[in-house]
């Protein structure tokens, strides 16, 4: 058995973040389905574990790490210095500049579009609140568009833990039936990601399971 064990449903945005560092980085990982379908959210062993009872968690020997970028930036910073985890400071200030925008810009808002147009049933469909969301997400895009024209990656030339974390949206993006903008710097990244078997492995995953459904 692996010392890395991942708790958490695949298809979970968040989850999928912390398999795609774990396959990019080629570790070895148990991963332990929970919660969605498979419950176990308020089971007291796991809230043990992560009191905040949401997913993922990650074990690694005697370490546990909760809140996906967290998990992500520990195992980038353990297992992947060089190659996702930038050693030069000045260079990592880039890549936590765009990890953090992430947390509290970008995925708030592309999310409330997934949540508005995707998980909420049709017949319960807030159009203004859906066009709200995508405006907000636009603008958000247009800002990685004009940093995607400039290098190829988000935190420069190379994948980072930024890519991951931003990234990790772009099939749910590129798939849900809204209008997209032509922005050939997002489509060519996002073709750089879908190249990766680890992007496909972790982030191409159906979530037709979740269509209609605000919760399980």
């Amino acid at each position: 058995m692996s010392d890395i064990a991942l708790w958490g449903r695949l298809n979970s945005g968040n989850v999928q973040k912390a398999v795609w560092a774990l396959e990019e980085l080629d570790l070895a990982y148990e991963h332990v389905p929970l919660g969605g379908v498979h419950k176990g959210l308020d089971d007291p062993a796991y809230l043990a574990m992560n009191p905040n009872g949401l997913v993922p968690t990650l074990r690694d020997g005697d370490l546990i790490v909760w809140e996906s970028h967290a998990v992500v930036r520990y195992l980038s910073a353990a297992y992947g210095g060089g190659l996702l985890f930038p050693p030069d400071p000045r260079e990592r200030s880039v890549v936590d500049q765009w990890t953090d925008w992430t947390a509290t810009t970008f995925q708030p808002a592309w999310i409330s579009v997934f949540w508005l147009l995707v998980r909420t049933p049709a017949a319960q469909h807030d159009k203004a609140a859906i066009d709200k969301a995508i405006k907000a997400s636009l603008g958000c895009f247009w800002m990685m568009e004009q940093r995607l024209g400039q290098v190829p990656y988000l935190g420069g030339e190379q994948l980072t833990y930024a890519d991951i974390v931003a990234g990790a949206s772009m099939y749910r993006w590129m798939t849900m039936p809204i209008d997209r903008p032509s922005m050939p710097s997002l489509e060519a990244w996002y073709t750089r990601l879908s190249e990766r078997a680890a992007f496909r492995k972790a982030i191409c995953v159906s979530y037709e399971e979740l269509v209609g459904r605000l919760a399980f």
